[in-house]
């Protein structure tokens, strides 16, 4: 078989070892595998490279991607879908595997619906892709960002502050509470509930009041007040539709300095949590989604998405995975909200 692969979206830590795994099981068998560059945009534009073992070699250890990324989308460019079609059947392609989050995985799940056969396998540091209990990237997210809240904990202790940390979660807060939680935040901020500022702040005050003389909160990029007010970096959309977030933690900390009197600052983590080698956890499963999404293809199976369930690696339907977010698990926040204050 010739197998194309490409990677989509966000980079994120993990994405190497999928690819390292599908091409190390597929010549084992005796396929080949074309890589396709830059996501979506690679396929549109014929832009390859031929995977072998040593292009693999040593790439299990290292963040991003060999492949590169966009975050192009057939869909919204002319004539794109129809290029596509073409050049799978030019490149002559048995089978596409597709890594990346909901966007990209949205366009595989188009392609396989008007016939082409298209796997995927789940990326996300977000971790809000339906279908799976965890997508790779977000555990090395959230090690790199509880560090991080580590660190902040001993200069906040010595100059009696209140530090903000604002971290990536564009619709779900799974790494504002794991994370939070894994640090000791004070106080864990998500867009699935609306900020309370006066809470907030209330709380903030009772420890000053018990003898606490500094505090941590943690809030997701994409929390925004009561009022609506959600935090942008420009107003321009991407090809999915999307903005680009950041500066929620700037405003927040303002407003917690203006209504507690307590000097305040500001730490927005940004790029740092999906930079970098990905942890043991993620260069594991993300192996384990390479070895079982090429499985799918040598079984035929198209518009069919690897998961994680449990311990074990299975497959869902695609329509599954990108029909709607994964949001946090409210329980996890009812254990996070007993150390608020």
């Amino acid at each position: 078989m010739k197998i194309g692969i490409l990677t989509g979206g966000g980079d994120c830590p993990g994405l190497n070892p999928v690819i390292r795994a599908v091409v190390r099981k597929a010549i084992l068998q005796g396929d080949e595998v074309i890589g396709l560059r830059n996501g979506w945009k690679g396929l549109m534009g014929k832009q390859t490279m031929l995977l072998t073992l040593d292009s693999v070699s040593g790439i299990l250890h290292r963040g991003g991607t060999i492949l590169g990324t966009s975050r192009t989308n057939p869909y919204k460019t002319e004539g794109g879908v129809e290029t596509v079609k073409k050049n799978f059947k030019e490149l002559g392609l048995d089978a596409l595997i597709a890594i990346g989050g909901e966007d990209t995985l949205g366009v595989a799940t188009k392609l396989a619906e008007e016939g082409l056969i298209v796997v995927g396998a789940p990326k996300t540091i977000d971790n809000d892709l339906n279908a799976t209990d965890f997508t790779f990237g977000f555990d090395t997210a959230v090690n790199i960002v509880t560090e991080c809240i580590d660190r902040l904990h001993t200069t906040a202790e010595s100059h009696n502050r209140v530090m903000v940390v604002e971290v990536m979660g564009r619709h779900a807060g799974w790494i504002a509470a794991y994370s939070g939680i894994a640090g000791g935040a004070d106080y864990i901020l998500i867009p699935e509930i609306p900020i309370d500022l006066g809470q907030v702040c209330e709380s903030i005050k009772k420890r000053h009041n018990r003898g606490k003389n500094f505090s941590i909160v943690v809030v997701s990029e994409g929390a925004s007040f009561n009022e609506g007010y959600l935090a942008l970096q420009d107003q321009d959309l991407d090809e999915f539709g999307h903005v680009r977030l950041g500066g929620i933690g700037n405003k927040l900390g303002e407003l917690i300095e203006e209504k507690t009197g307590f000097e305040t600052r500001v730490t927005v983590l940004g790029h740092i949590q999906r930079g970098g080698t990905p942890t043991a956890f993620d260069r594991v499963l993300g192996t384990r989604f390479g070895v079982k999404v090429y499985d799918l293809v040598k079984e035929g199976k198209s518009g069919r998405m690897v998961s994680l369930k449990g311990t074990d690696i299975v497959d869902v339907p695609l329509i599954e995975a990108t029909g709607k977010l994964k949001t946090l698990d409210m329980k996890l926040y009812d254990i996070a909200k007993i150390f608020f204050g």
